[in-house]
C-alpha cells in the first residue's frame, strides 16, 4: 500500500505533473458540454459496452471519473468516483448527487471498503506511476471484484491529436499511450491476473447504420480490431487459495437417462471431496430400468449421502438445473452417467476451484488421445469447430464446449439463475446456458484436460446432425447476446 513517505511523494517532477494536470481538468470542466457536443457518440458507445460488461446494483468505484456520468449509467447500488480535479468532482455532485465523489490523488488513495467493480477509463494513460495505482487500488478488491479498464489504441494517437487540435476533443496534456502488453505487464506486477482483452470502437462519430456496423461487427473481426480505438482489459486478483474454516461441502449431479448398467459403478466410485460428497441422481424418463435400478441401490449404499429425483421436464439442461436446485453443497459438480469421464478426475476439478485457479472450471476432452470409440470421427470434428467458435464468442479459451463435467461455486450458479432472463430458456443441453452465464458475468472460465473414456454400457444420446444445427443456432445466439452489443 502506498504512502505519503514514499519515494514518488517527494519527487518535485511528480508533484509538478500532478498540479499541472488538476489545473488543466479544473479549466476544462466548464466546457465539458461543448466538448461532449463533439465526443458524445464515443462517450456513448464506452457507456454501452460497460452496460454490456456490469449488471445494475453493484458496488463500483471509477477513477477519473470526470463528471460521473459514466458511473450514474451503471447503477450502482454504491457509486463512488475519484478525480484529481475539483472542478469536475464539484459539477459530478451537482449532476448526481444520490453517488459519492472524493477528490483525491488516485497515488495515494486509500479507501476503507470493497468494491464488485473497479473501473478506470481513458485513465491510465494520465497517470503518473500506474503501478502504484493499481497497488492501490487492489486493497480495494476482493477475489471476486473486477478489474475494467480502456485505453486509446497508439495507433490513433496522431489522429486524435489533429481533432483535439482542431478543438473537436477534450485536450489533454502528454500521455503515457500505453499498449495492451504494457497494461497486462503492470497488472501482473501489481497483484493482478488478465481475463481477456479485447478491442472496441472502429468510427468514434455517429454517422447512422455505417458507425454500428463498424463499432458492433466489424470491430470485432481480424484485422479490423487491430485498427479500433480503445483497447479493453478485464483483471481479477491473481488466485490465492481460498480460507476456509471447513472445507466445503461437494454436490456432484449425475444427469441418468438410460444408464441402468452404470449406477452401482458411480456410487462405488465418486470420490468423497471436501467435507462430504452429496450424489444427486435426476433421472431422465428412460426406456431402460435407470430410475428403479437408482431406488434399489441407494439403501446398499446408505453409507454415500445420495439421493434420487425424477427430473421434471426433457433434456440434459432440465435434469441439471433439477440437481443444482436441491444440491446442498457449497460447489456444484456435473458428472455424466455415461462414465466417459472418470469420476476419479473429480478431485482435480474441486482443487482448481478451491485454489481459485477459475471460477467455472470446464472439462475439455481434446487434448488426450481419446479411447477407439470414445467420440465418432464427425462428433470430434464438429466439437473442434465449436471450440474455436465459442472461444472468439466468450473471449476466454474453450476448447471443449459439450464435455458434461462443469464445476462451479453454487453461489456463482445463483448469479448465472438470477440473469438466465438476459438469454433466456434456449439451451435443452444445460452447457451452454452455464458458460453463456459464466462468460456474462466476467468469470474466470479455466479449462481441465480429462481422458475421454468409452462407453461400457448403453448408447450415446447425442444425435451428431440434429444436435449440430442446433449448437450452429446457438453460435448465432451467442453472438448476438453477447459479442456484437
Amino acid at each position: 500500500m502506498s504512502n505519503l513517505n514514499q519515494p514518488i511523494f517527494q519527487d518535485p517532477a511528480y508533484q509538478r505533473y500532478n498540479q499541472e494536470r488538476q489545473q488543466h481538468w479544473d479549466k476544462i470542466a466548464p466546457k465539458t458540454a461543448w466538448y461532449r457536443k463533439w465526443s458524445g457518440a464515443y462517450q456513448r458507445r464506452l457507456t454501452q459496452i460497460y452496460r454490456s460488461l456490469i449488471r445494475p446494483g453493484l458496488r463500483v468505484l471509477e477513477i477519473g471519473c470526470g463528471t460521473g456520468d459514466l458511473l450514474a449509467a451503471l447503477q450502482p447500488s454504491v457509486g463512488v468516483g475519484v478525480d484529481f480535479s475539483t472542478k469536475m468532482i464539484e459539477l459530478a455532485q451537482q449532476r448526481h448527487p444520490h453517488l459519492q465523489f472524493i477528490q483525491a490523488d488516485p497515488h495515494s488513495l486509500k479507501l476503507e471498503e470493497y468494491f464488485d467493480i473497479v473501473v478506470l477509463s481513458d485513465c491510465l494513460n494520465e497517470l503518473w506511476d500506474v503501478q502504484t495505482v493499481l497497488e492501490n487500488l487492489a486493497a480495494s478488491c476482493t477475489p471476486e471484484t473486477r478489474l475494467i479498464i480502456n485505453c486509446y489504441n497508439r495507433l490513433w494517437e496522431l489522429p486524435l491529436n489533429i481533432v483535439r487540435w482542431l478543438g473537436l476533443a477534450t485536450p489533454t496534456l502528454y500521455q503515457n499511450w500505453l499498449t495492451i502488453s504494457d497494461t497486462n505487464n503492470l497488472l501482473y506486477l501489481t497483484g493482478f491476473e488478465v481475463i481477456r482483452n479485447w478491442a472496441e470502437v472502429l468510427l468514434p462519430i455517429n454517422i447512422p447504420v455505417l458507425s454500428s456496423f463498424l463499432n458492433r461487427y466489424l470491430a470485432r473481426l481480424w484485422p479490423f480490431h487491430h485498427f479500433a480505438l480503445a483497447n479493453f482489459t478485464l483483471a481479477r486478483l491473481q488466485p490465492q487459495p481460498c480460507p476456509q474454516a471447513q472445507a466445503p461441502l461437494v454436490s456432484v449431479i449425475v444427469p441418468a437417462r438410460n444408464e441402468a448398467g452404470n449406477i452401482r459403478s458411480i456410487l462405488n466410485r465418486v470420490p468423497e471431496m471436501g467435507s462430504g460428497t452429496e450424489l444427486i441422481f435426476v433421472e431422465g424418463h428412460s426406456s431402460d430400468d435407470t430410475y428403479n435400478t437408482i431406488a434399489s441401490l441407494l439403501p446398499e449404499y446408505s453409507h454415500r449421502r445420495a439421493i434420487l429425483l425424477r427430473q421434471p421436464g426433457k433434456g440434459k439442461g432440465d435434469a441439471v438445473r433439477a440437481g443444482f436446485s436441491a444440491a446442498k453443497g457449497d460447489i456444484l459438480m456435473i458428472l455424466d452417467a455415461d462414465l466417459t469421464v472418470p469420476p476419479e478426475d473429480l478431485p482435480r476439478f474441486y482443487n482448481a476451484l478451491v485454489t481459485r485457479k477459475g471460477e467455472f472450471i470446464n472439462g475439455v476432452r481434446l487434448v488426450y488421445p481419446m479411447e477407439k470409440e470414445a467420440m465418432r470421427f464427425f462428433n470430434l470434428l464438429g466439437n473442434k469447430f465449436f471450440s474455436l467458435a465459442f472461444s472468439w464468442l466468450l473471449g476466454q479459451p474453450i476448447k471443449d464446449t459439450l464435455c458434461g463435467t462443469k464445476v462451479l461455486w453454487k453461489w456463482q450458479y445463483q448469479q448465472i439463475s438470477d440473469n438466465r432472463a438476459y438469454f433466456g430458456d434456449f439451451d435443452p443441453f444445460g452447457d451452454f446456458d452455464l458458460l453463456f452465464g459464466a462468460a456474462k458475468l466476467n468469470f474466470k472460465i479455466v479449462d481441465m484436460p480429462i481422458r475421454y473414456r468409452e462407453r461400457v454400457y448403453g448408447s450415446t444420446n447425442i444425435q451428431r446432425w440434429k444436435h449440430g444445427w442446433l449448437l450452429l443456432k446457438m453460435v448465432v445466439f451467442a453472438a448476438r447476446r453477447i459479442k456484437f452489443i
